[in-house]
């Protein structure tokens, strides 16, 4: 389901669906039987987001669009295209989600890769499939199209590209960007992409087509799956129309990519608010571990996930609520570590090197207003590679990016202070770093984590708790008067 929206002014950042959700994160759905009533007004947002449920794996089936039109007597920073088509990049498993990371849970390991990956819920002509499916997009000669390009897969970054045809990215994660043109583009899980494509061919039908890209030591399944991008009263068969992607393993073809990507200095974009002072810093090391696990049938432990050594044990007991109702107690603590508790060459040889976690639910404490910055470090842990991190609640200016170990007196004078785009989800590159900065105005309860969905699932996660201001409308929404609703066994 997509929902279109019209854009609206002259809200504040805590207007965001204060509810139990944000737009820029996810929307929780209610218990089976029950409904809940989500108002969602928007801010600063442009161009595409997605809705998912967040509930075990289910995300992967329940999910869609975003569309957020320009406000009346707006137009677009760009000419205006003649149409849209969204492109919602997929995982397919051939088994029930639940059923896979239940038995994966249970067992202490890793999660089967992805069967196959669809475009629109189409799995294309290049599986054994009985009823093979092509997702058809169909074009008139000279015409402009905006793409809007969401990444649903479950565990996998993805390249995408249309034959013949160059992208032009215009915005991401909501939020204009410089305008570059490129023959492919490189998208996260969680990550939402707006690019032009001008059908300006020999008429005919051109594949489209997106391939996982991986720089982990437990890579998904190299597989290609493909569309058409058809132009209208074409004939003949799928001339001319061999689609050229990256390697899956091409981290330089990721890594030229994300760098282009600029805020835009229009007047559709909110004005740059980059934090310059710092109040608060969090670094943060990304790291795959084990926990003990005496129930585990094949080893005596399991694969756990974990950020600054903290694996994250998710409460019975939602931690909004226990917020909400400061009577209930034992829910979660406050003391997340705001860096790693053991400092060691994260990027480099780590054999020897203590392969557990903490398992704890932690969270940072921010005061209202506090200029944020967060840096996010990759370690050499289990498989290594990168990391899709996503914050619910906020977007965030990227700012910095680098290779090895974070060096926290040379590396901030290289950061982009000028032109970061902002951005709800951020690449942190294998054996690598990124920055990332902003203002702690939208109080609640947001959660943080890897993009992965077995990353998260095993414990790479947090959360961020932004504490009221000192007035009514620098504070968190009270909870709906018909109550919350409730999960089984709550």
């Amino acid at each position: 389901m997509t929902v279109i929206l019209g854009r609206r002014f002259g809200f504040t950042d805590r207007t965001l669906c204060m509810l139990m959700s944000t737009i820029k994160g996810t929307m929780a759905l209610p218990f089976i039987g029950t409904n809940f009533t989500y108002e969602v007004i928007l801010s600063d947002e442009i161009g595409t987001l997605w809705w998912h449920a967040h509930s075990d794996w289910t995300r992967g089936s329940v999910h869609g669009a975003f569309v957020i039109l320009p406000a009346e007597n707006e137009t677009y920073p760009f000419p205006t295209p003649d149409a849209d088509q969204t492109i919602i990049l997929q995982s397919w498993y051939n088994r029930d989600y639940k059923e896979l990371i239940d038995e994966a849970t249970s067992n202490g390991t890793a999660v089967a890769s992805a069967d196959a990956y669809a475009i629109n819920g189409h799995l294309g002509d290049t599986y054994a499939c009985a009823n093979e499916t092509l997702f058809r997009m169909q074009v008139d000669y000279q015409k402009t199209y905006l793409l809007r390009i969401i990444n649903a897969a479950m565990n996998e970054q993805k390249f995408f590209a249309i034959a013949n045809h160059s992208l032009t990215v215009v915005a991401q994660d909501a939020s204009y960007v410089q305008m570059f043109t490129n023959d492919y583009i490189m998208i996260s899980p969680g990550q939402t992409m707006d690019v032009l494509v001008i059908a300006n061919q020999n008429m005919g039908q051109y594949y489209m087509a997106t391939r996982p890209f991986s720089d982990s030591g437990a890579p998904p399944r190299n597989n290609i799956t493909r569309g058409v991008f058809q132009y209208t009263n074409s004939v003949g068969g799928l001339n001319a129309s061999l689609v050229t992607l990256p390697a899956m393993t091409d981290l330089d073809a990721a890594a030229n990519f994300t760098r282009r990507i600029k805020n835009s200095n229009v007047t559709q974009n909110p004005p740059m608010k980059v934090p310059m002072d710092i109040d608060r810093r969090v670094y943060i090391a990304i790291a795959s571990n084990n926990l003990p696990c005496d129930n585990c049938p094949i080893l005596p432990t399991r694969l756990a996930a974990s950020l600054n050594n903290v694996s994250f044990d998710f409460p019975q007991i939602d931690i909004l609520q226990a917020y909400y109702n400061r009577s209930i107690s034992g829910v979660f603590t406050e003391d997340f570590p705001l860096q790693p508790p053991e400092f060691y060459n994260f990027t480099g040889d780590l054999t020897g090197l203590n392969p557990n976690a903490d398992l704890g639910t932690k969270a940072i404490v921010l005061n209202y207003g506090e200029a944020v910055e967060i840096v996010l470090q990759t370690t050499s842990t289990g498989p290594a590679g990168s990391h899709p991190i996503h914050l619910h609640g906020f977007s965030f200016y990227w700012v910095g990016t680098g290779s090895g170990n974070f060096n926290n007196v040379t590396d901030p004078s290289s950061y982009n202070l000028v032109d970061p785009p902002l951005i709800n989800t951020v690449h942190v590159p294998l054996r690598g770093w990124v920055a990332v900065r902003f203002f702690a105005t939208n109080p609640g309860v947001w959660f943080m984590h890897c993009h992965f969905e077995r990353h998260s699932s095993w414990g790479m996660d947090t959360v961020f708790i932004v504490k009221n201001g000192t007035t009514v409308d620098t504070s968190i929404l009270p909870p709906p008067a018909s109550g919350m609703p409730r999960c089984s066994g709550t």
